[in-house]
């Protein structure tokens, strides 16, 4: 099936819509790729870190987190998850 064959993704205004659409869709059918890979966190937050930076490393986290669309802590978070798993 071609992209243009596709069905484009309807608008959900609620999580009971999606899921009641996941549910009974086929979604080899739909066209997902304007979807962005997403990270959930679910492990709970139980100890905080406070550390200093120089100014331009931080201007230059924020700035890469803004391009991703998360918060800065989240990207130092996963760079940290990165390392340790290693």
């Amino acid at each position: 099936m071609s992209k243009n064959d596709l069905k484009k993704m309807p608008v959900f205004h609620s999580d009971a819509e999606a899921e009641a659409f996941v549910e009974t869709a086929d979604l080899s059918e739909y066209d997902l790729s304007g979807f962005k890979p997403t990270h959930f966190e679910f492990e709970k937050k139980s100890a905080q870190l406070n550390m200093r930076l120089p100014e331009p490393l931080l201007r230059a986290v924020k700035a890469k987190a803004k391009e991703r669309g998360i918060p800065y802590t989240r990207l130092i978070r996963e760079a940290l998850e990165q390392t340790v798993r290693k």
